[in-house]
């Protein structure tokens, strides 16, 4: 029977099979091998096999993630830098990024607008507000395996808050968990909402740029889609787009066609690859 693995805890596993959940053990070799939160298995009397990943994360553990939202306000002051990087490591895995504004009700228009204008073209960016409990946008975006990240104190406990509402008991204190910050356990969960589950994945406000940029300086344009039609634009093959002449990038940045603090990021994470 195939199943997915929603929890581990010591050697057992909660498998989710049509519906159900059963607790299993995995198979000598299997276990060698490896099991994470978000494998697709078959189930006999023990796991027996675990299906090919799409994606794999060490930090948190867990595999096969379809959406990661992205999570920043205007209260802190967003951290764009850290949005970028993790907008790249989506794109590397095979993830959908998707920028989640929230605190809609207190942000000041010109903040809105520059956010847009930002991200216009790059990732699906959507606004919403805990406080007010207007989630809609997000909860239609909550399918296959999702994981929220972002800067401490941006709200992600609090829309995990408003998601689950009452239902809080069905996903076993998720959100209280979430809202231990540095005390949360390191143990990956899935929790079900709807059609998709979602991940408490703590651990992934704190990712380092080494887990991230798994890419070569040369690499790094190519997961920029606000770059990737002025590429061909460069004198040269090997341009890196930050110093030199006749660079189709940096001329597209003078136009206005690609915004300026997107390409200023870019060249902040350029220096750390180099």
């Amino acid at each position: 029977m195939k199943g997915l693995v929603l929890k581990k805890n010591a050697g057992l596993y909660d498998v989710e099979i049509d519906n159900k959940i059963l607790s299993v053990k995995a198979s000598g070799n299997v276990k060698k091998s490896g099991v994470y939160v978000g494998d697709y298995v078959d189930v006999g009397e023990s796991i027996i096999k675990v299906y090919e990943r799409k994606n794999s994360l060490i930090r948190p553990p867990l595999a096969n993630l379809d959406r990661l939202f992205i999570v920043i306000s205007f209260v802190p002051k967003p951290d764009l830098v850290l949005a970028d990087k993790l907008i790249l490591y989506c794109l590397c895995k095979g993830i959908e990024p998707i920028i989640v504004v929230n605190k809609e009700d207190i942000l000041p228009k010109d903040f809105c607008k520059e956010i847009k204008e930002i991200y216009k073209g790059v990732v699906k960016l959507i606004f919403v507000s805990a406080e007010k409990n207007n989630i809609s946008a997000l909860t239609k975006e909550i399918k296959g395996i999702c994981a929220f990240a972002g800067q401490s104190a941006v709200g992600k406990s609090s829309l995990i808050n408003s998601i689950y509402g009452s239902r809080e008991a069905e996903i076993g204190g998720l959100s209280k968990k979430v809202e231990r910050g540095k005390q949360t356990t390191r143990l990956t969960s899935l929790y079900k909402f709807g059609k998709g589950y979602i991940a408490d994945t703590a651990g992934f406000s704190l990712l380092d740029a080494k887990l991230v940029l798994n890419i070569t300086p040369q690499e790094l344009s190519r997961y920029y889609p606000d770059f990737i039609k002025f590429i061909p634009n460069c004198k040269f093959r090997s341009c890196l787009h930050d110093n030199a002449k006749d660079c189709g990038i940096i001329e597209a940045v003078k136009q206005g066609k690609i915004n300026q603090i997107r390409y200023q990021n870019y060249l902040k994470i350029l220096s750390e690859l180099k």
